[in-house]
Order: structure tokens, then sequence, then C-alpha cells
């Protein structure tokens, strides 16, 4: 059969110049190019809309209400499109009702199973359901925590009642007054000595009568527990109705505990009581995928075989894929961008359609170079099935298993925007661009490391799968965090060493910001500076230069966009007519500096701009800008179109000033081409030398080269993992004979 491709031709959305493409069908075609450079903006904004927008138009005026609207992209032509399934990094929220199980419909799958062979039998899949009223915990709602009092911090359990044991601020003096007067304990004795039984009369007692009294005078009383009386004053409340000075001082001593009933299986306990080979619904979904399938394999019986089956091909996906130390009982909100992307892929792979458009956003994020490959046999799966996989990726190892790779450029922004090569593999190793002459690149091992000036402790860390670890992370150097997915790098530093050591300053991948007012010359101050600038040169108010503030032209409120609402059909978003787009008001725009508008400013990219400025405060901050890789970056483009790497590196831009901070950074070479990642070396670097300590989790082996220090965790994710493997120099990890991390280390 011929070879068939998708045709584009004459793509102009973003720094697009006018490119024409063919795509091969039912191939792998990786997209790769420095960041900005325009990928995105071929693969998300021209491809992929159109296909999605193709689709919504299939559905009648009433439905397409409902679905998301995409505008029409500027290019002359798009043919020959598939329906597309875009897999992103965007993490799932979902809060607590949404599980890995739900995501994935494997829990569903189990609920069947239960219901059809489940002893004693319960009824229908949804009374296995947390998330149904027949199936929910009564008492917590199918959440499995409740708020719940921390009891230590009512107590002084080395005083006596008489002492003052009871000392929750919150109470009355009468009230704390009230255990000792009620006869009811040894007021002598310390509370460390109490029976079970005297603990659970002074916590939990409640309506038992005693005489209380007052002066000469007896009056009958009603005894109730310290936690009962909180649980009755604060909790069993409508919070509304507490002043909000009480809320606050209530606050504190509120915390998520397992429900009591349930403890956290979030289930009722008819449901509970239902077992499969000795074991109930709950006890299955909280076991890790990699354990689970063995126990699944084990249920035997005609009616049970096809969901046996079905669930085994299932749960193998999500080994395959690397996520064997996950649990279906893990909420999706707190998976990473990686595996919320690996998750999604595996909801696809049991699809039975054919012939679809599946873009993926840089797969190999979070993953350790130990299983890159398992992603690439995913992704020729998905080809071999006949569809066409196109992939936005940096990763050298996922680019070697294209068909075909498109590489854009020659740089980003507006020096970008271009196809410099297509064609196979091979030849992209021969092409004279960046991405061809850094294939092959190999970075030595950093030999003289930094002396470490100090330690910050971690203590007893036992956050998820950490196994009581126990570390020193040095100071005043460059420490790295390495270790497969899931083996608690995430939980060692962003939860436990975060948490002893509060003041640290953490530089994430979470959005910027989402409104289209907020650029970076407002997130970096830089445009308090210009505004003032402005102002200074033309004698008027520097408010006048604010497109949120006096300045606005009053048509479009300083948007530069009309949004024209058209009931059913999708919504328009039209020019400005008064402004053109350009937001200010036109007196503003009379105003000028070094013979430029406040709209040229804002349409220039940083590299422009520190060109064009001298004034020293704005110059030093277009440079944090440039110097984390950003220089394409206009002034004025709105934050809620930066990518997560993007966001990560506008966040180290505005914080670069600070001294003798302890910064932590999570996958900072996201989104990063191999070209730029000496320059955010060389940012970290100086950081650490201007007397910062500098904490990175990473799995590119360009910057774990690079570290002073490394800390490997292991050996495997989830319960297998949770240990420190190495601490030491990366010269050291090459000879440790039990660290992941130091077999690709010396075969790179």
């Amino acid at each position: 059969m011929d070879q068939e491709y998708i045709e584009i031709r004459g793509a102009r959305e973003n720094n697009l110049k006018d490119v024409s493409l063919r795509i091969p069908k039912r191939k792998i075609t990786i997209f790769t190019g420095v960041s900005g450079s325009g990928k995105s903006s071929i693969v998300f904004d021209t491809i992929a809309t159109e296909a999605q927008r193709l689709l919504n138009e299939n559905f009648s005026t009433f439905i397409r209400n409902f679905l998301p609207r995409f505008s029409q992209p500027e290019a002359d032509a798009i043919e020959n499109l598939s329906m597309a399934v875009v897999v992103d990094q965007k993490r799932m929220g979902g809060g607590s009702h949404s599980t890995m199980g739900t995501i994935t419909d494997i829990y569903s799958l189990l609920r069947l199973l239960y219901s059809r062979i489940g002893e004693p039998h319960v009824g229908f899949s949804n009374a296995f359901s947390f998330n149904d009223p027949q199936g929910m915990c009564p008492e917590c709602n199918g959440l499995g925590q409740k708020m719940g009092v921390r009891s230590d911090d009512f107590l002084d359990l080395d005083k006596s009642l008489n002492e003052g044991a009871v000392q929750a601020p919150i109470f009355s003096s009468w009230e704390k007054d009230s255990y000792p007067a009620s006869g009811f304990f040894d007021n002598d004795k310390k509370l460390r000595d109490y029976s079970d039984e005297e603990m659970e009369l002074l916590l939990h007692g409640k309506d038992l009568k005693y005489k209380l009294q007052i002066g000469s005078n007896e009056m009958n009383a009603s005894y109730v527990g310290v936690i009962e009386r909180f649980n009755r004053s604060y909790i069993k409340r409508d919070i509304k109705t507490l002043s909000e000075r009480t809320q606050k001082a209530v606050a504190p001593y509120l915390t998520l505990q397992p429900c009591p009933l349930c403890h956290g299986a979030r289930l009722s306990q008819a449901a509970l009581n239902s077992k499969i080979n000795g074991r109930n619904i709950a006890e299955l979904a909280s076991m890790e995928v990699g354990d689970l399938i063995g126990v699944v394999r084990q249920i035997e019986g005609p009616v049970a075989a096809p969901m046996v089956a079905t669930l085994t091909e299932r749960l193998g996906h999500l080994v395959d894929i690397g996520l064997e130390y996950l649990s279906l009982n893990r909420e999706t909100d707190t998976l990473s961008g990686g595996e919320s992307q690996r998750v999604k892929i595996v909801k696809h792979l049991s699809s039975s359609l054919v012939d679809v458009m599946y873009i993926f956003d840089e797969p190999s994020v979070g993953l350790h170079p130990r299983d890159v490959h398992r992603m690439n046999e995913l992704l020729q799966k998905l080809r071999d099935k006949g569809n066409t996989v196109i992939v936005v990726e940096h990763d050298p190892d996922v680019i070697k298993v294209a068909d075909h790779v498109v590489d854009v450029g020659p740089l980003a922004g507006r020096d970008g925007g271009n196809i410099v090569y297509e064609g196979s593999f091979a030849g992209l190793l021969k092409a004279d661009t960046l991405t061809g002459q850094h294939m092959q690149e190999s970075v030595p091992i950093k030999a003289a490391v930094r002396k470490p000036k100090g330690a910050l402790r971690i203590k007893n860390a036992k956050t998820n799968n950490l196994q009581n670890v126990s570390v020193d992370i040095p100071t005043g150097v460059l420490t790295v965090i390495t270790g497969v997915a899931g083996s608690g790098k995430s939980s060692l530093i962003n939860e436990e060493f975060l948490r002893q050591h509060p003041d640290a300053v953490v530089i994430d991948q979470s959005a910027v910001g989402t409104s289209t007012r907020s650029n970076p010359a407002t997130y970096t101050g830089i445009m308090d500076d210009v505004r003032k600038a402005f102002a200074n040169a033309n004698k008027v108010s520097a408010s006048l230069f604010s497109f949120n503030s006096k300045g606005a032209c009053e048509n479009c409120q300083g948007l530069g966009v009309i949004y024209a609402d058209l009931g059913f059909l999708s919504g328009v978003k039209t020019p400005c007519e008064i402004c053109g787009g350009k937001r200010f008001k036109d007196e503003v725009l009379a105003y000028t500096y070094n013979g430029k508008t406040i709209t040229d400013v804002l349409e220039m990219s940083v590299q422009q701009a520190l060109r064009f400025f001298e004034i020293k405060e704005i110059v030093k901050r277009l440079q944090a800008l440039s110097d984390v890789g950003l220089d394409y970056l206009s002034l004025g483009q709105p934050l809620s179109t930066l990518s997560g790497g993007e966001c990560q590196r506008i966040k180290l831009a505005s914080e670069l000033h600070k001294k003798g901070s302890v910064y932590v950074m999570d996958e900072p070479t996201t989104g990063l081409h191999m070209s730029d990642i000496g320059h955010l070396l060389e940012v970290m670097n100086r950081l650490v030398d201007a007397g910062n300590s500098v904490i990175v989790i990473e799995h590119n082996l360009h910057v774990i080269k690079n570290a002073d220090w490394i800390v490997d965790m292991g050996p495997e994710g989830g319960s297998k993992g949770g240990r420190v493997m190495f601490e030491g120099t990366p010269t050291d990890l090459l000879d440790a004979k039990d660290s992941l991390t130091g077999a690709y280390l010396r075969g790179a």
C-alpha cells in the first residue's frame, strides 16, 4: 500500500513561518528542536487543534455547547487527519474521589468481579464503589478520612490534673477545671501513668453526671471528655457559625485522620466483608500493581475467567510502563506529571480503535534512563496497531526509535519557526542543526567537586515508601537526588526535607499564572521599572502605562481582544477594533521611550529588550531570564501559554538574586533541549558560587555528571524502594555496585 501523509501547508500559528510539512501516517514521527522553536505550535496548536475541532463539528450544536471550543488554526491547508488523542503532562486532578483504579477503569472491573463471585454476595457492582451511596462508608462518605483532633496537643503527659495537664488554650478556665472537679480521677497522678480506661474516660467520656461544687453550693453537671468536648464545640457545628478568630484558633488542632469506621478503606462494612480467596476489595486496591497481578491470577472459576483475563492484561500494561510500584487506591492528584502521562497511556493501550493519531508531549519526563526503553516499546505497540504516533521529545534515547524526525529551529522565538531537518534518525546525526550536533555529545564527569560547608539533616523519614531514612544533605554545593521513578526522591525532598527545613526556596513546574493579564514583564517585576522609565521620560503618571489600570483601552479593558459569545456556536475572539490588539489607549501610544511605544516594548523578546534597555535594574532581571534559556520569550506573552519547564525557569529567574538560601528544583531539565542544559547548569553553579545550596531531583545524566554530591534512592520503586543506595561524588557513583543510576552513568 502506498504511504499516506498528513499534509500541512502554510502553517503560521505563533512563530511558525509558513511551514509546509508531510507527516507519514501509521509511523512514529518525533518533533525535536530547542525550547520555543515552534514544535508545540505545529503539533499541538495546529495538528491536534484542527483534528479536535473537526471531530467536534460532527456533534449536534446542543452537544457542542458542552465541549471545549477550538478555533481554526492559522494555516492554508491541513489535510488527511485522523481522530487525535492528546496524551499530555497535565497533572490529573479529580480530588479524593479519583484514584488510579477509577481513572484506568481497572477498579470498575474489580467491582464487577466482587459483585459476581465475592462471598457473602452483596449486590451489584455499585455496592463496591466509594463514589456511590450504596457502597461508600457512611461515616466518611467514601473519603477514607475524617477531620479529627490530635489529642497529644491538648495534654501534657508529664503533669497531673492538679498541675494543669489539660492545656487546650481554646478551652475556658472552668472547662479545664471541670476535669479535676469531676471526682473521676486521681488528681495527683501523672497522665503518663493512666490506664487505657482512665485515658479513654479523660478524652472520650460523655454524659456522665457528677456534683460540681461552686462555693458552698452544689449543682448537677454533665461530664464531657477533652476530645468529645472539642468535637461538640467545634467539629460537629457548622464551621460558618464560628467566628473567624475561633476558626483560626481551632485550625492548628485539626488534622485528617483515617476514618474510625472503615480505617481508610472508604467502603461500607458490607462491601468490606465480601471476600475472594480471603481478601476484600480494599485490600486488593491497596496492593502494589506488581504484587496484585499475582493475586488476581489465582482467582479461578468459569464466571471469573473473562474478568481475570482483562484485569491481568490491564495491570500488565501498568507494569510494562514502569508503574508497578503504584496501587489502585493512589489518588490521581498525588501523581507526578510523568506518572499522570503514563497512566493516560495505559487507558489508550486497551482501546480497540485503530488509525488514531496519538500525540505525546515529552513522554520520557520523570523516567529514569533504565525505563525509557519501556516507553519506546509502548510507542511502537501503538504504531504497530495501525496508529499514527506523533511525539514532541528531547531525549536522544526516545528520538532513536523515530521512523521520521522533524527538527524545528534553527533557534527559538522569532529566530525559530522553520523546519531545519526532516528525514531518518541516521540523517539527523549528520545534520548541521543544534539537535544533530548535540545528539552524540558526551559530557565528562566532574572531577573537581566542591567541599560541603555543613549539612542539613533529614531524620527518620517515613513518608510514603521511605523506610525510616536519615540522610545529610550537604550545604554550599550542588546536590542531585537520583533514582528510578517511585524510588522515593520526591517524598524525601518535596515532603520530608521541606517539612524539616521549611525556609527552602522551591522552584517547581506548577503554573505561574493563568491570567491573560500576567506576562514575563509583570511576573519578574520588570514592568514596574519600564512604567517608571516611560513616566519619567514623558512627565506623566506611571499608571498610564499599565493595561490593567488608567492606560487600558476602554473598549477591550486592556485585553486586546473582544470575546463574542455566539450561544451554541463556538465563541469568537477578535482583535479589538479600537486599539487593534495593542491593549492601550491612543493617547498612551503617543508617548515613547527612546523612540519606542509601550506596546513596542511588550512585543520585544528578552534578547531584544536586553539590547534596548540600559537601566541597571531592568537589565539585571532580563539577564536572569536570558541565563535560564528564556531569551526567546516576548515580554508581553501571557504566562498561561508557558509550558511546565518554562514556568520552572521563569521562577528560577525571579529568584536568582538571593544569597545564602537553599534552593530545591524538581526536574528542571523538563522541556529543555540538549543545547540548553549547559546554560541551566551554569545558572545552578552560579547560585552555588554565590553561597547558596542547590538540591535538584533529576534523571538527566548531563546534570548528574556535574553534581558535587549525589544521593541515589532505590533500589526500585514503591515498597522495593525508599532506601538510600548511595551518597557521594559522581566519580564514586561509577563504582557503586547496587545503584541503577551508577550502571547507566558507566555506560554514558
